[in-house]
């Protein structure tokens, strides 16, 4: 009786200190379009195994943005990245129009290492929340002017058109300035994968590997793994830590489209690149890994489903976004903060009080 009474002591002792447990590293991980049903479907289909759904901590986060009850993800991304509800379709912007820095740009400013991939072009809206201010995510050639402050020290994914100066309006060669800036340009998979660094100086890459949005999963080549791995490398080079956003985009297009077979190769894929990040956090032992959505998308249910044969069949109610909030899922230090219902603005302020940005 007296051992179990000394148990129970030292575990409340430990509670508080766990509560108040701080990482070094953050992962944010954002499959765009993702609901439970869009995660379940997944699940279902690779027979009951879901790297997401071994995640210790779950939550919910509401997705409403300032002037609609649907978001679209410009407001939703922004609401992540700044802790503020934007308008619909702004980027980087409280209701008021007022610029507010992002969780990239903050890390930046207190030293620790940052990076951005996504499997759509770099200015579309999600990534675009954390590197730009400015009213419609369709100024997306203003959004890659961005890329030059140098707040994000490696960034992957698809969009090269808008850093070349053939494709732009005002005619500016991007990849110059990246080039100037000390950016490595990489123009593929394999020169990602590559990639070694050099620890007598600092390692930015820019990887620019599609024209536009990257294809489907399925003709990816594992881009988003072999991204990651990469990423990370460089990244932990930094011993006070790094902030990283990671967007599997095109979960949310296949939805928009009601390619079910299509979705869930999406989510399969985003869900490999969880379960690196959560092998890296168990290494490390000093990285949180919080997995979440902008939004839902196509207001998808699941009509007939077998697991054990990997089979799943749903049916699609919209078009477009709904207002159905989305699961979180955290892991590793500082996961608890990450359970119940919340605001998705409660998702910046969570991570900016644990990494004391």
């Amino acid at each position: 009786m007296r051992k179990l009474i000394i148990q129970i002591i030292f575990l409340l002792f430990l509670i508080p200190l766990f509560a108040f447990s701080q990482p070094k590293n953050v992962i944010l991980m954002i499959g765009d379009g993702m609901g439970l049903s869009q995660s379940y479907a997944a699940y279902t289909t690779n027979k009951g195994s879901l790297n997401m759904f071994k995640m210790p901590i779950t939550g919910f986060s509401k997705t409403h943005c300032a002037d609609r009850y649907i978001t679209d993800s410009g407001a939703g991304a922004t609401a992540l990245a700044i802790g503020e509800k934007a308008n619909y379709e702004s980027i980087g912007l409280d209701s008021l129009w007022k610029e507010h820095p992002s969780l990239i740009k903050l890390a930046k400013l207190k030293g620790l290492s940052t990076g951005i991939i996504s499997t759509c072009d770099l200015t579309h809206a999600t990534p675009a929340a954390f590197v730009a201010n400015v009213k419609h995510r369709k100024m997306q050639q203003e959004i890659a002017l961005s890329y030059l402050e140098e707040n994000v020290d490696v960034f992957i994914g698809g969009g090269k058109d808008n850093f070349v100066s053939k494709k732009r309006k005002d005619k500016l060669s991007l990849i110059d300035s990246l080039m100037k800036k000390g950016y490595n340009i990489l123009y593929s998979i394999d020169e990602v994968v590559s990639f070694k660094a050099d620890k007598n100086k600092i390692n930015r890459v820019a990887g620019l590997l599609y024209d536009k949005h990257p294809p489907i999963a399925s003709k990816r080549n594992d881009m988003l793994c072999k991204s990651l791995s990469t990423t990370l490398n460089l990244l932990s080079e930094n011993e006070k830590g790094f902030f990283l956003m990671l967007e599997g985009s095109q979960i949310d297009f296949e939805s928009h489209l009601h390619n079910f077979d299509n979705m869930v190769e999406e989510v399969l894929d985003f869900d490999k690149a969880v379960g690196l990040a959560l092998e890296f956090a168990k290494r490390d032992s000093n990285t949180l890994v919080i997995v979440i959505a902008d939004h839902e998308t196509g207001g998808l249910t699941i009509k007939d489903g077998n697991i054990s044969k990997g089979e799943a069949s749903g049916k699609w109610a919209s078009l477009n976004h709904t207002g159905v909030m989305v699961p979180v899922y955290a892991f590793g230090v500082g996961a608890e903060n990450f359970s119940g219902v919340m605001d998705n603005t409660d998702v910046f302020k969570k991570i900016k009080t644990l990494l004391e940005l």
